[in-house]
């Protein structure tokens, strides 16, 4: 109930009220107190202060008995005060009780009567003390001996009436205030706390979700301007937040969509995020719960002091075949709420890449530092025997440089156009032609090496063949390269074919088989690869370089078209190229 600002309000000013009047009526009462205090000395000494009246008690006081003294202050008792609250005594030098104007009385010995029997008038009274009294010495002789005590004494009921009285006007008047204070602080607290309630539900309104909420001004107090601080907030929330959700729609996009992984951890270790990329990356989801160390148990880490947490940490792991790029960087602070932030890339092909440049660089130096050392060898041998040898051997010496640098050519050859094909400058001579014819054609030069190596040569070309659209020149050469290996590989006594059909939706198969020696299984999927050879000393004797089939691959990939190499060892072996027929179909010529 008093919780709310509202009660709060009223209960501080009913408090105020009620601290007040306390305040007021105590010091009323210590007022009123102080003055019938000071006004009792006050006429008690302006009585006894009177020359004549302390020669009257002395006189009495030499007479026998006390009467002489009792008729005096008899006489003297309207100036005194004397009632029924007021009475006086006479009291002998030890204090002890004489006589009164009220007999039924007793005397209480006090500072004030113990001053008196020292020799000295008795004036002393608090306001906390229960009377208010004053002893006056009587010496009859002068001789400093004190033989009577005149002693007054008030029981302050004149006070405890009117003090009594104050209290209850003061009460009185604290209820009157406390109904006018708890009427006002209500007016009062609801003038201030009805557009603090506004507020506050302006902004519960804005937590929301609901931006648009603009409250009214009502004054132009600190209340008015804190609404009119308000409204601003909630306009520029708006705006604020509708530029974090687009960048937060753009950041889920990116996150979702990006092709390197994404995984975040809290300070324990355990997954909190992960993005499709990196579930596919790692082979894990993120339901599963894992932590870092299981994820990335293989990743080397630095000491984890406050300096390596600061920094970033790229590191490589193999995971499930695949060789992953790991970059660690931490988020949020080291005293709070915060982590690390695991981004994966897959570089796998990067690294096959660059083994493979590294192998073709060193493939193309060893294809080309051989026929440089015989090129060598046999030039320097002509020079220094120049006219010494027969001419037999100097044409034989002339014929290997002739023949290594014939294989150079071609090395230099097929490299220029694997580069040309790598960055699409190769030019493609596309016209429209028989296949039928240029199949042909290549088995009839193929014949006589064929024959020669004891081979059976045949070719399968139906006239009713499609014509081809495409650069005759260039898949010519694919044939040729394709049809030659399997002349180079098959034995004596084998068998060779080159047939051709056409298929659905416009597309020609072009097979080339041969029940030669076959490749193994484990080199069929790197054929294609520059300069692999599967015997590289038998490719290399029989004049190959490993590039002919990675050519014949890039000129039936620029035409559209698909090869394939299936292979048994020691069975034989299968090439199949497909092509599509229609990429000219209007039949024009002339380059790509």
């Amino acid at each position: 109930m008093f919780r709310s600002l509202h009660m709060k309000l009223v209960l501080i000013l009913v408090l105020m009220i009620i601290s007040v009047m306390a305040v007021v009526g105590t010091f009323l009462i210590n007022s009123v107190s102080t003055f019938y205090l000071d006004s009792f000395y006050e006429q008690m000494q302006g009585v006894f202060n009177q020359a004549d009246l302390m020669d009257s008690l002395r006189e009495a006081a030499a007479e026998p008995g006390t009467e002489g003294l009792h008729t005096i202050l008899e006489s003297h008792a309207s100036a005194l005060g004397i009632d029924d609250y007021r009475n006086y005594y006479i009291l002998d030098g030890q204090g002890r009780y004489l006589d009164g104007s009220n007999p039924n009385l007793t005397v209480t010995r006090t500072s004030n009567i113990i001053a008196a029997m020292a020799g000295g008038t008795g004036t002393r009274s608090g306001v906390s003390d229960s009377i208010m009294d004053i002893a006056v010495p009587i010496d009859k002789d002068d001789d400093g001996a004190v033989d009577y005590i005149i002693y007054v004494a008030d029981d302050k009921q004149t006070i405890s009436d009117l003090s009594w009285r104050f209290f209850q006007i003061v009460m009185q008047a604290m209820m009157f205030g406390l109904l006018a204070a708890i009427l006002l602080s209500f007016l009062l607290s609801k003038t201030i706390t009805t557009p603090i309630e506004r507020i506050t539900e302006g902004a519960r309104s804005v937590a929301e979700g609901n931006f648009d909420q603009k409250l009214g001004v009502q004054s132009s107090d600190e209340i008015g301007e804190l609404t009119r601080s308000f409204n601003y907030m909630a306009g520029q929330l708006k705006n604020t937040v509708g530029e974090l959700l687009g960048e937060r729609d753009k950041l889920s996009t990116m996150f979702l969509h990006m092709t390197d992984g994404v995984a975040a951890f809290n300070t324990e270790g355990r997954l909190i995020h992960m993005n499709p990329a990196a579930e596919t990356l790692l082979g894990v989801r993120m339901e599963d719960g894992l932590t870092f160390d299981e994820l990335f148990a293989d990743l080397e880490m630095p000491n984890s002091d406050e300096t390596a947490m600061r920094t970033f940490l790229t590191s490589e792991i193999t995971h499930r075949g695949r060789v992953l790029s790991i970059t660690l960087a931490p988020y949020g602070a080291l005293d709070g709420e915060g982590g690390v932030i695991a981004v994966i890339h897959d570089i796998t092909e990067q690294r096959r890449l660059d083994d493979a440049r590294r192998e073709f660089v060193a493939n193309v130096s060893h294809e080309l530092r051989t026929p440089l050392t015989n090129i060598r060898s046999y030039t320097e041998t002509l020079l220094d025997t120049a006219g010494d040898i027969p001419l037999d051997t100097e044409k034989q010496f002339l014929g290997v440089i002739s023949g290594e640098s014939e294989r150079m050519a071609r090395i230099v050859t097929d490299l220029l156009t694997l580069s040309k094909l790598d960055y699409g400058r190769m030019e493609l001579r596309m016209t429209r032609f028989h296949l039928h014819d240029m199949l042909r054609n290549v088995a009839k030069a193929m014949q006589l090496t064929a024959q020669e190596g004891g081979l059976t040569l045949t070719v399968d070309a139906p006239d009713d063949l499609p014509p081809l659209v495409g650069d005759r020149e260039r898949i010519e050469q694919v044939v040729v390269n394709i049809l030659s290996n399997a002349v180079k590989y098959t034995p004596s006594g084998g068998h060779v074919s080159l047939s051709a059909r056409a298929l659905p939706h416009d597309r020609v198969r072009i097979r080339v088989e041969d029940d030669g020696v076959g490749i193994p299984a484990a080199d069929v999927p790197r054929l294609f690869e520059r300069f692999y050879r599967v015997d590289k000393a038998r490719s290399r004797a029989a004049g190959g370089t490993g590039l002919g089939l990675a050519i014949a691959k890039e000129i039936v990939e620029q035409h559209e078209g698909k090869i394939a190499l299936a292979s048994e060892y020691g069975s034989g072996t299968t090439v199949t190229i497909t092509l599509p027929t229609d990429l000219m179909p209007n039949g024009e010529e002339g380059p790509v």
